[in-house]
C-alpha cells in the first residue's frame, strides 16, 4: 500500500498517443508523456498529458506497468489529479434518474470530500461523469469555470476535496467500488482518459470548449459534423402492438410530412409481444412481418425513407431461445438466484462466446435489412458483478465495458455508413465513451418538452446539441400526463436531433399542416441547430428559459423563449441575443398555430351563437381551423439585440389579437435573427 514514484524521463510528441484498450480523443496538438518509476518496486507509471489547443482542453491518463516478477494488485487508480487554489468554488453536477436525467445541482465546496460517482455498471442517469467547479459569482457569461469529464461508460468516481490549507484537490477516474486488477510481469493497465477545460467567460464559455472538443475530437467517422436525419420512431405510437401493415401506414404518413428516416423500435423479433420475452433472439417475428424484415425495409425505401432498427444486444430474457440454450451466457453468481430488472438479465460481455454471438447476430440482421440507423438500447443496471469467465471478479465491471467497446467496434467499424444512436433507458449512459461510437445519444425517455428543458439544458453544459436525440410526442405526455402545445414540443426538440414519436393517423388536418411546417423549418436551419454555437441566456423571470444557437459566421441566430407556468398580468419582457457580429439585423418569430381547443369555453364569448365547447361543431372547427399566434418582426442593431429587445405584452385576460403573445402555461416562441447590413456598415 506504499508507493513512491519518482521522475525518470519525459517525451513530447505531436498529436495523440493512441490507447490500447479504451476509446480516446484524437487529433490533438501535442502529448507530453512523463515516465516515473517506483523507488523500490519494478513498477513504471506513465502519465500522458494531451493538449487540444483550439478546444482549450487538456486530457490526462495513466498507464501502470509491472516489470516485477511478483504480481501487482491495483485497487484504485485514477485518471487524473489536479490541485486548484480555493476560489470559493461551487460544485455543479448532473444528477437524476429515469425520466429525470441530467438535472443541474449546485452545492458549495467546503472542507472535506465530495464524491460524484456511479456504481450501476454504467456511467448512469444518477450521476453523470461530467461536473464543474465555478466561482460562487460565476454566471452563464462571466466568471471562472473549470469543466471535467471522463471518456468512459462504466462505473466512475470523482473526488473534490478542500484541505485545511485551502487547496481544492480534484481526482477523476474509475470507481474503486468492487474493483481489483492484477498485473503479472510485463503487463500494463491503462486508465480511461480524463478531460479538463477552463473558461473565464462563465458557463457558456466552458460549454463552448466542451462542445467543440466533442464535435472535433470525440465523434468520428462518416457522421462527424454531418447533419442528422429527421426520424419517426414507432415506440410511443404502438409499443409492441403492431404489424407491418400498421407500420407501413405510419411510414406513408411520415413521408408526406417530410420525415426522412423510419425507426422500428422494440417488438420485431422472437416472441417479443411484451417485455417479458424475446430479448437475445434475432429471429424476425413472422406474425408481424410475414414477408420478412428485408421486404419491409425495401418497401420503406421505395417510399423514400431510410430504415432504422432498435436493438438491445446486451440483454436476455429468461423466456428466450438464447437463454434456454445458453443460460450460462447471463451475468449471475452460479449459486445464487439471478437478479432480474425489467424482466431481463444482462448478457456477460466478459465471455468471448457472448461477444461473438452478439456481433454475428446483430451484424447479420443489419446487413440483411440494409439498416442505415441503429438505436442501441440497454434497459437495466447491473445488479451482480460476476462472470464465470473471470478468475478475479474485481475485474468484472471494467472488463464488461471493455467487452462492450469491442462489440461496438466489431459491428460498426465495417459498417461506417450506419448512424448509431446509443440509449440506456434514455440517458443512463450519456458519456464521452459512447460518443466515440455513437454520434448521438437518446437524452431521455421523457419526451415532455417542459421536463426536457431541464434535461437538455443540463446535458448542454458538456455535450453539444448534435449529440442529443429529441422527439416530438403525443400530448398529454406518457411520462408526466402534462398537456403541452404542439408548437412547444417542436420548439424544444429542435434544439437537438429532431424526431417524432406518435401515431400520425390521429393528427388533425391542422396538426398535419403544423408538423409539415415544423419539418420544413428545421431542414432549413438544421445545421445551425445541430452545429451552431449554443448558449443558455439568463432569463429575467423565473418562469422563462431562453436558448440560442449562432451560426459559424456569427451573422444569424435562432433563439427559443420558453414559458413554464404563466403568471397573471405578466409584466414586460425583453429578449436578448448575444454573440453576433456588428451590423443591422431582422428579428422575427417563426409562425405557429393556436389550436381552438386550447381556448375551451372561452370561445362562446366571441361566437355569435352559443356553442358547446366540447360539442361536435367546435371539435370539427378545431380539426380544420386555427388562429395565428403573435407574429413579431423587428429591425435593430447587434448592440440592441445584446441589450434586449422589448417584446409585445402577453395575454392578460383582454382577449385575442395578432399583437398579443398567447403563451399561457408551457407556451413558447422561436425567433430567427439574420443580418441585413453589408460589411462595413456602422453598428449604431
Amino acid at each position: 500500500f506504499v508507493s513512491d514514484f519518482v521522475y525518470t524521463s519525459h517525451q513530447i510528441s505531436d498529436g495523440t498517443v493512441p490507447m490500447g484498450t479504451l476509446p480516446s480523443a484524437y487529433g490533438a496538438d501535442q502529448t507530453l508523456a512523463v515516465t516515473l518509476e517506483d523507488t523500490s518496486a519494478k513498477v513504471i507509471l506513465s502519465l500522458y498529458y494531451t493538449v487540444f489547443e483550439q478546444a482549450n482542453v487538456i486530457t490526462r491518463r495513466a498507464v501502470l506497468t509491472n516489470e516485477s516478477q511478483e504480481p501487482l494488485v491495483i485497487r484504485r487508480m485514477m485518471s487524473m489529479m489536479v490541485d486548484l487554489p480555493d476560489l470559493k468554488f461551487d460544485l455543479y453536477t448532473l444528477d437524476g434518474g429515469w425520466i429525470k436525467e441530467a438535472h443541474l445541482h449546485r452545492r458549495p465546496v467546503e472542507y472535506g470530500m465530495m464524491t460524484n460517482s456511479s456504481t450501476t455498471g454504467a456511467s448512469s442517469n444518477r450521476h453523470n461523469p461530467a461536473f464543474m467547479l465555478a466561482t460562487s459569482t460565476a454566471t452563464e457569461d462571466h466568471g471562472h469555470v473549470y469543466g471535467f469529464n471522463l471518456i468512459y461508460s462504466g462505473n466512475h468516481a470523482s473526488y473534490i476535496e478542500k484541505s485545511g490549507r485551502d487547496i481544492v484537490r480534484v481526482a477523476v477516474g474509475l470507481n474503486p467500488h468492487c474493483f481489483e486488477w492484477s498485473l503479472g510481469q510485463g503487463e500494463s493497465f491503462e486508465t480511461p482518459e480524463a478531460v479538463m477545460t477552463f473558461s473565464s467567460r462563465g458557463f457558456n464559455g466552458m460549454s463552448h470548449n466542451m462542445h467543440y472538443f466533442v464535435n472535433e475530437h470525440i465523434v468520428r467517422g462518416n457522421w462527424k459534423k454531418r447533419e442528422r436525419p429527421i426520424l419517426i420512431n414507432s415506440w410511443e405510437a404502438f409499443y409492441f402492438d403492431f404489424d407491418d401493415g400498421k407500420l407501413v401506414q405510419l411510414a406513408k404518413k411520415a413521408k408526406e410530412l417530410g420525415i426522412e428516416l423510419f425507426v422500428l423500435d422494440d417488438g420485431w423479433f422472437g416472441e417479443r409481444n411484451h417485455d417479458q420475452a424475446g430479448l437475445g433472439d434475432y429471429t424476425v417475428n413472422k406474425k408481424k412481418f410475414p414477408r420478412g424484415l428485408k421486404a419491409f425495409a425495401d418497401q420503406l425505401r421505395d417510399l423514400g425513407l431510410d430504415f432504422g432498427l432498435w436493438v438491445e444486444p446486451e440483454m436476455v430474457n429468461p423466456d428466450s431461445d438464447l437463454y434456454r440454450e445458453h443460460p450460462e451466457y447471463a451475468v449471475g453468481h452460479p449459486t445464487k438466484k439471478p437478479v432480474k430488472g425489467r424482466n431481463q438479465l444482462v448478457l456477460d460481455l466478459c465471455q468471448k462466446a457472448v461477444r461473438d454471438y452478439i456481433v454475428d447476430k446483430v451484424g447479420a440482421i443489419l446487413d440483411e435489412a440494409k439498416v442505415s440507423y441503429v438505436k442501441w438500447d440497454m434497459n437495466r443496471h447491473i445488479g451482480e458483478g460476476y462472470s464465470i469467465a473471470l478468475k478475479r471478479q474485481g475485474e468484472f465491471y471494467h472488463r464488461y465495458i471493455l467487452g462492450l467497446y469491442e462489440v461496438l467496434s466489431r459491428i460498426f467499424r465495417d459498417r461506417p455508413g450506419i448512424l448509431l444512436e446509443s440509449c440506456s433507458s434514455g440517458g443512463n449512459r450519456f458519456d464521452l465513451g459512447m460518443l466515440c461510437f455513437s454520434p448521438q445519444i437518446w437524452s431521455s425517455d421523457n419526451t415532455d418538452p417542459i421536463a426536457r428543458l431541464k434535461i437538455q439544458a443540463g446535458l448542454s453544459y458538456f455535450y453539444p446539441l448534435s449529440s442529443m436525440g429529441a422527439h416530438v410526442s403525443q400530448s398529454p405526455h406518457q411520462q408526466t400526463l402534462r398537456a403541452t402545445p404542439l408548437s412547444t414540443r417542436f420548439n424544444v426538440a429542435c434544439f437537438g436531433c429532431l424526431g417524432y414519436e406518435l401515431d400520425l393517423k390521429h393528427l388533425t388536418p391542422e396538426e398535419k399542416k403544423e408538423i409539415t411546417e415544423q419539418i420544413a423549418f428545421y431542414k432549413q436551419y438544421r445545421r445551425v441547430f445541430q452545429y451552431g454555437t449554443f448558449s443558455r441566456l439568463k432569463a429575467e423571470k423565473e418562469n422563462k428559459v431562453i436558448w440560442q444557437c449562432v451560426n459559424q459566421n456569427k451573422t444569424m441566430a435562432l433563439a427559443g423563449l420558453f414559458q413554464t407556468l404563466a403568471n397573471a398580468a405578466e409584466g414586460e419582457e425583453r429578449l436578448s441575443v448575444k454573440g453576433l457580429d456588428a451590423g443591422v439585423y431582422s428579428m422575427r418569430t417563426r409562425p405557429q398555430r393556436l389550436h381552438l381547443a386550447r381556448f375551451g369555453g372561452l370561445l362562446k364569448h366571441v361566437s355569435p351563437v352559443e356553442l358547446n365547447p366540447d360539442g361536435f361543431l367546435l371539435r370539427q372547427a378545431n380539426r380544420h381551423y386555427s388562429l395565428a399566434d403573435c407574429v413579431e418582426a423587428y429591425q435593430c442593431s447587434a448592440a440592441a439585440l445584446s441589450f434586449g429587445i422589448p417584446l409585445p405584452n402577453q395575454f392578460t385576460g383582454t382577449g385575442y389579437n395578432e399583437n398579443i403573445r398567447m403563451l399561457g402555461d408551457f407556451g413558447s416562441n422561436l425567433y430567427i435573427i439574420e443580418q441585413l447590413n453589408v460589411e462595413g456598415e456602422n453598428d449604431e
